[in-house]
């Protein structure tokens, strides 16, 4: 077979395998890469040129100084502010969205929806709303918001670089904001005002006391002197019962201590807050000897708490760092003071990049390696019922978990998850917003004026960021996505044979037979429209990465400017507002708000067609496509 026929062979498998989703897709782009070396497509020598590519070396720069922003005060700003704006929807939605618009500009744009997006939580929980109103808007802002410059998203840095390797000078920094500056106006004014009502309304998924529906399943067990638990550790208890049964605190004489870091022995008296049900309940009674509290058996023999118990109950688990507790005991109808010191829950979501993806607690060794202790598991809005060690997380999980108030931010960044709301996390340090902006401003300063391309600017950018400790050096690497670095530096050289091989030219042929009959503008908007759909089912660096060949064998067969039909790709390949999968931010929003799979080209689709509307006018006007 020719060198053309084994790329088409090639690329299909990778796509295929991109789709399937079974292995992840660095890894999948990887054993291409290698495949392609072994076929003769790459030479040996050039395999792993990618990975010094500067479109490489840009997006790992920009997703440094995006967590230096995160980190310097940038979300307790905009929160403040944000929740100014009251409780009517529609403000709600037009600061949010296009606040994540703006900073998804000037930032990574997922990086830009993990600031946004436990500001959006809270203000859903503040107003009693369903958060599904305002998340998904929340997460397409973020992609529309990556068109407006270069650093927005990978596949314009993808599209600039590949520009400079046809003609010789990349795309500018600015040079995508008048098409993207449109498009994103347009779906943002279709999504405060019209969109958000095919978004579904998922009722009850505000409020986090509802969504794990703790009420129901937090007891305190008494360590009574005949227990066969006297003398165990938790681990040991957890090991008796052959269970993962969250305790969340052991009170001894009166100090509450941290179940994740209760490290002693249980002795006669000690009191055990767990999350458990009935079943586990009967284990812990059966194999432990523990027995309920007197004060709480009312909650076991039918009987129920009264409403202003259950509220009181609520508050104190998911009030993150509260300082003491009131309890009430149902005997004497007197109360104590209870030391709550170092007992944190935090909610977070599992990102697409998480380490946890496909595993279970039991291979993470949460508690052991990472600090946390998994206290329950939402999914599709609702908590799965199963057992939690049985459990193997997805994207889009939504976690309840205990940590240490000091260590919980660094283990949840190192797991891959990000912490939504009901979290009292010191994450910003003020003094460092303006020397994070005066140091992003002057990379963007010698971009402009041509001093330094895009690559060393923003790479000298993210090291002083680093040297003056805008950012700490641990949370610079933790920064750098992994994955997509991975996704690109073996992509490239794949991405390059389909040119180097002539199969994109074969495909601009059929092309522009199909096409021979119409004006070129037709052409150019079906490219666009079969980039969309490509960046829909694979990543969206990868869809530029595999198209911009395409695109500029279309341009020499019309014999046009490469310029509009590149733009076309860039714009394309950033709106994949169709599934959950198509974009990191439309997967992080899922199971916050409770959306399912089908429910995101109820929107996704009207502004896919506002976003094609506009774009290709506007792009025919800015780069013309005569040269």
């Amino acid at each position: 077979m020719s060198d053309a026929t084994w790329v088409f062979v090639l690329l299909g498998a990778t796509l295929a395998a991109f789709v399937w989703g079974r292995f992840r897709y660095d890894l999948v782009a990887l054993i291409s890469l290698l495949v392609a070396v072994m076929l003769g497509l790459v030479p040996a020598d050039d395999a792993f040129l990618g990975f010094g590519h500067p479109a490489v070396i840009t997006v790992a720069a920009v997703l440094v100084l995006s967590k230096g922003f995160e980190r310097s005060g940038v979300v307790d700003v905009i929160a403040e502010q944000a929740f100014k704006v009251g409780s009517r929807l529609f403000p709600q939605l037009l600061v949010l969205t296009g606040t994540v618009v703006v900073l998804s500009a000037v930032m990574n744009n997922v990086g830009a929806l993990a600031l946004m997006l436990p500001v959006a939580i809270r203000m859903a929980r503040k107003h009693d709303s369903p958060p599904s109103l305002l998340l998904m808007p929340l997460a397409f802002g973020s992609l529309l918001g990556g068109l407006l410059t270069m650093i927005g998203t990978p596949p314009n840095i993808i599209i600039a670089s590949y520009r400079g390797s046809q003609l010789g000078e990349n795309f500018g920094l600015f040079s995508f904001t008048p098409v993207g500056a449109m498009v994103a106006m347009a779906g943002l004014l279709f999504l405060v005002t019209l969109g958000w009502r095919l978004t579904p309304r998922r009722e009850g998924q505000a409020s986090a006391e509802e969504l794990f529906d703790t009420a129901h399943y937090l007891s305190e067990l008494r360590v009574t002197k005949d227990a066969k638990a006297v003398g165990w550790s938790l681990l040991d208890l957890q090991k008796a019962i052959d269970e993962h049964i969250p305790v969340l605190a052991v009170v001894r004489e009166d100090k509450r201590h941290a179940g994740h870091a209760f490290m002693g022995r249980l002795r006669e008296g000690d009191v055990l807050l767990v999350e458990a049900g009935p079943e586990e309940m009967k284990q812990l009674e059966s194999k432990a000897g523990l027995r309920l509290n007197s004060h709480r058996d009312s909650e076991y023999e039918g009987e129920e708490d009264s409403p202003e118990d259950a509220r009181r109950e609520q508050a104190d688990r998911h009030e993150v760092s509260a300082s003491s507790r009131r309890r009430e005991n149902d005997d004497s109808n007197s109360s104590r003071s209870v030391d709550t010191e170092g007992l944190q829950l935090v909610e977070a979501v599992v990102r697409n990049d998480s380490m946890m993806i496909n595993r279970t607690v039991v291979q993470l060794r949460l508690l052991n390696q990472h600090g946390l202790h998994l206290v329950a598991v939402a999914r599709d809005g609702e908590r799965l019922r199963q057992r939690l060690r049985e459990i193997r997380f997805r994207p889009g999980d939504v976690l309840l978990m205990q940590g240490d108030e000091g260590g919980l931010s660094e283990s949840l960044a190192t797991l891959g998850c990000l912490p939504l709301a009901n979290r009292n996390l010191t994450l910003g340090q003020p003094r460092m917003l303006l020397v994070s902006l005066a140091i992003f401003s002057a990379a963007i300063l010698l971009m402009l004026f041509d001093v330094l391309p895009a690559a060393v600017a923003l790479t000298a950018a993210a090291a002083v960021s680093l040297l003056v400790g805008v950012l700490p050096m641990r949370d610079g690497y933790q920064a750098i996505d992994g994955p997509v670095i991975v996704l690109l530096g073996a992509m490239i050289p794949v991405g390059q044979t389909l040119e180097t091989s002539g199969g994109a030219a074969l495909i601009a042929d059929a092309l522009l037979q199909l096409g021979e009959h119409w004006p070129p503008v037709v052409t150019l908007a079906g490219l666009f429209l079969l980039s969309m759909v490509l960046s829909n089912i694979i990543n969206n660096a990868a869809a530029a990465l595999l198209m911009a060949p395409i695109a500029a064998s279309l341009a020499r067969g019309f014999d046009l400017s490469l310029d509009p039909f590149l733009m076309v790709v860039a714009v394309s390949a950033s709106c994949a507002f169709l599934t959950p999968i198509g974009h990191q931010s439309n997967t992080l929003v899922m199971g916050p708000a409770g959306y399912r799979f089908s429910d995101y080209w109820r929107l996704g689709l009207p502004l896919s067609l506002v976003v094609w509307i506009v774009a290709i006018p506007m792009i025919l006007w800015v780069w013309p496509l005569s040269s």
